[in-house]
């Protein structure tokens, strides 16, 4: 069945690369970008199937009008994917509380708005997929991305309620969460906060060396996973899960070690209602 997408952040990366796959198996695309010039040669190539968007996914007005002109315009919203985002490199202590709020604006509040508009149209159809780019920054943090991080495990939290919230309804929600791959993320739209010197010796220690995967070799796992009758929650894009699977170990022992200090933390207040 023909599905009608909606993505933002089209103009390059994931984006652009998950837009051409859905369209190049004849499916229907909402490409939005915050430059038209810049998805221009979609509407070029694929013709009617491709409505081309201009959007500030900041500006929450302009999120529900696309929203909805993309369901007038093509009849049905069956997959959204809230893709667009930046990285805000710097210290905790040297983000400024602007460049915070800026990160927060686009990578979470940018989602948000773009999922309350699609909701009542998927709703109203009985069926939807919401496609929540995190990251693997989502579960995971690294010194000198602090705001990044914030801005992504916020959007996990939020996610996470939301699909017990939606599924009743017949929509689903996953949280796609990609390790490094070779998307220019750091050269296309990342900024920095002003460098504090007495950081610079953490900053050298932090630097890594990543092994970075191909991005176009998403495309498949994304048609599969808005193909799937029962997507995951979560989906982990890349060769992160061991990694990822060794922290989440170290904080079950943690939190073991800790519980006789956590249990003795605890008692049942004769205070509360139904406690008696």
């Amino acid at each position: 069945m023909t599905k009608t997408w909606f993505i933002t952040g089209s103009s390059s990366g994931f984006g652009r690369i998950w837009a051409e796959a859905a369209l190049n198996r004849g499916d229907r695309v909402a490409a939005t970008a915050r430059s038209l010039r810049s998805i221009q040669d979609l509407a070029e190539q694929y013709g009617d199937r491709v409505l081309t968007l201009e959007l500030d996914v900041t500006d929450r007005a302009q999120v529900f009008a696309a929203v909805q002109r993309t369901a007038e315009h093509f009849g049905s919203l069956d997959v959204v994917i809230n893709n667009a985002g930046y990285g805000h490199f710097g210290m905790v202590e040297e983000v400024t509380e602007q460049e915070l709020r800026n990160q927060l604006e686009t990578n979470l509040f940018g989602a948000v708005w773009v999922t309350q508009a699609a909701l009542p149209i998927m709703r109203e159809q009985g069926h939807g997929h919401i496609l929540q780019i995190t990251s693997e920054g989502g579960i995971r943090a690294f010194p000198g991305i602090g705001a990044y991080h914030a801005s992504k495990w916020a959007l996990e939290g939020l996610s996470e309620a939301l699909w017990q919230e939606v599924e009743p309804f017949g929509i689903r929600i996953t949280n796609v969460e990609p390790g490094p791959y070779a998307t220019n993320w750091l050269g296309r739209g990342s900024v920095s906060s002003a460098p504090n010197p007495a950081y610079d010796s953490i900053r050298e220690a932090s630097e890594h060396e990543w092994e970075v995967g191909d991005p176009k070799a998403t495309a498949q796992a994304i048609l599969e996973l808005v193909d799937s009758v029962e997507p995951p929650h979560r989906l982990l894009l890349g060769k992160s899960f061991g990694s990822i699977a060794a922290i989440y170990a170290n904080r079950v022992q943690t939190w073991e070690k800790w519980q006789p200090t956590a249990l003795r933390a605890f008692e049942v207040s004769s205070d509360i209602p139904g406690n008696d």
